[in-house]
């Protein structure tokens, strides 16, 4: 009897490590070299924020990564995004690139750290993830050897597996927003530019506050103000979209610190629709 219930234990540990562990199906893609998806996937790269971390000033701005990301966690090295064989993305599949984005898993079928916002990007779209890489491929290959993370050893990238579904357990669904333009903004601030990921408080191991979405939070030794309705009751629309367009607040005091890169090679290269858009969902006093 006694051999039977371990080998049922066995089992089913060993089936949910499989489930934890094993690689997202993604379905059959294709990169893209027609101009208009290029096109379009260099205006969502911009507002993905993918420049704000990954410009390498010293490989004439090419996004080569190497920029050090300070957390409570340890220091995380930004990589390199240029189709570089070696160093980059060159030898990636666009299966890959779309559990890269959408899943936070590697080639070699490994684990990102939630530095990288995988779990704002899993909210795109197929084709925009598509259209994406597609841009990224058509890159300059630039050779850059970021480095490894320097973190604790306690911490291994096997662990987000755990993370991952202690994150979704945790996470709310948003209400669907039937207005077009006010979901418009809610897809460019939740997902494609991700700005929970800094503006959201965490809990200690790191996993997003739902019930505080855009309540301000302290990452490293960095702070960002809190986004929410309540800190912008004496903002219009319009001021909100003016200061995402030049980083000026009501009061005239212009943003300083990350938002700073932010604005300059985000949100002030969106259309002015986008822009009002993100202002329209930051101000909407709807369900949400």
């Amino acid at each position: 009897m006694k051999s039977v219930v371990l080998v049922a234990l066995i089992a089913l540990v060993g089936a949910f490590a499989f489930l934890l562990f094993r690689l997202p199906f993604v379905g059959s893609y294709q990169f893209s070299e027609d101009t208009a998806a290029l096109q379009r996937g260099g205006y969502l790269v911009t507002a993905g924020g993918c420049v704000s971390c990954h410009i390498n000033p010293d490989q004439g701005n090419s996004l080569s990564g190497g920029m050090a990301l300070e957390s409570d966690f340890g220091v995380f090295r930004v990589p390199n995004i240029t189709p570089d064989i070696s160093t980059g993305i060159g030898n990636w599949s666009a299966e890959d690139f779309v559990r890269a984005i959408r899943h936070g898993r590697n080639t070699d079928g490994g684990f990102y750290f939630p530095a990288f916002p995988y779990r704002a990007y899993s909210g795109l779209s197929d084709q925009d993830v598509l259209d994406m890489g597609s841009y990224l491929m058509s890159l300059e290959p630039v050779a850059n050897d970021t480095g490894e993370h320097d973190l604790p050893l306690w911490i291994g990238n096997w662990m987000m597996a755990g993370w991952n579904l202690l994150a979704d357990l945790e996470a709310e669904k948003p209400v669907a927003i039937t207005d077009p333009v006010v979901a418009r903004g809610a897809y460019l601030a939740r997902y494609l530019g991700h700005c929970g990921e800094c503006h959201t408080p965490r809990n200690s191991l790191g996993i997003l506050s739902a019930d505080q979405e855009f309540g301000g939070a302290t990452i490293g030794e960095s702070h960002a103000d809190p986004i929410n309705l309540d800190a912008l009751h004496n903002w219009s629309v319009d001021d909100f979209a003016f200061f995402l367009f030049l980083g000026m607040k009501p009061d005239e005091e212009y943003v300083g610190g990350a938002m700073e890169s932010v604005i300059a090679h985000n949100t002030s290269r969106l259309t002015e629709d986008d822009r009002l858009a993100m202002a329209r969902f930051f101000k909407f006093e709807g369900p949400r």
